[in-house]
């Protein structure tokens, strides 16, 4: 890998590493569908400029279908039970779930014929993944936050779910184009709930960082460098981002917002990862070279 591509590819690590710290701290002052709104508003509104100015805009014309879809999974619904879960547990619990999501795309993958090869060592990889979140629900989450469970079963879902719409459904068109409708689709939808909902006391200045952060950082330069990176290093490579996320989003949680390092997620985050890692593993000879 090129010395550019590490940078993209840590960058990009730690991009997606923090959204969890900035939700948590968000949330205090907003609700989760507001918090939804100001972020897609504030990436739609980097993004689109960059899109229309290419000449990509016209390209989704007759796709509108599958653009809302992924929008809604991807964005809406995910964004949503996330930002209302992290309410309810802590952002390094949050990250630590959402590191199972390459196992459940693979199983997605597998059931809608993406992928055929449902090798031993891919099923090894699903058994200690599922293995580790066993460990993790039973350590550190109770009954009174099972509901919280439930809304992060929809994020790891929602996540799987959509970039396989867009492998089979929008794969053709620009995929800075398909992330700017979608974040142009959610504003729309989620500005009535915005409104209903927005704090009725004063906003702090300080409530407005992690907001930015979320809309500009996480969102619209996260996504610009992401499919830099796939240009620079190939799609297999860029998983390795898997990786990396939930280590920064555990280390943010426990030094800036001081969250416990429990034993669940000493135990429950190697399973995890090796589970990742395994589960969508592939043989050598079946993998494409990645062209930089």
């Amino acid at each position: 890998m090129t010395p550019r591509g590490w940078f993209l590819l840590v960058s990009l690590g730690v991009i997606w590493g923090i959204p969890y710290l900035f939700i948590k701290i968000a949330v205090e002052t907003f609700s989760p569908g507001t918090l939804v709104f100001l972020r897609v508003a504030i990436a739609g509104a980097i993004l689109l400029p960059i899109v229309i100015a290419k000449g990509q805009w016209r390209s989704l014309a007759g796709h509108w279908r599958w653009v809302i879809a992924f929008a809604l999974i991807e964005m809406a619904f995910t964004w949503s039970a996330l930002n209302w879960a992290e309410q309810r547990i802590t952002s390094s619990l949050a990250a630590l779930l959402i590191a199972l999501v390459p196992i459940v795309t693979a199983i997605l993958a597998r059931l809608v014929g993406l992928d055929d090869r449902l090798t031993g060592t891919r099923v090894v990889g699903l058994v200690i993944g599922f293995a580790g979140v066993g460990v993790l629900v039973g350590f550190d989450l109770t009954g009174s936050n099972l509901p919280a469970l439930a809304a992060m079963v929809i994020v790891v879902l929602g996540y799987a779910l959509g970039p396989i719409i867009v492998d089979r459904k929008l794969g053709e068109l620009p995929s800075l184009a398909v992330i700017a409708a979608a974040m142009v689709v959610n504003t729309i939808l989620f500005a009535p709930i915005a409104v209903v909902t927005w704090p009725s006391t004063p906003i702090p200045t300080s409530a407005w960082v992690p907001v930015v952060i979320l809309g500009a950082i996480c969102s619209a330069l996260a996504f610009i460098v992401f499919f830099a990176l796939i240009a620079e290093v190939g799609p297999s490579r860029t998983t390795l981002i898997t990786y990396i996320n939930p280590v920064v989003a555990v280390i943010l949680g426990i030094v800036i917002l001081a969250e416990p390092l429990t034993l669940g997620m000493v135990a429950a985050l190697p399973l995890i990862l090796l589970g990742s890692w395994l589960a969508t593993r592939r043989a050598p000879a079946l993998e494409s070279e990645p062209h930089p």
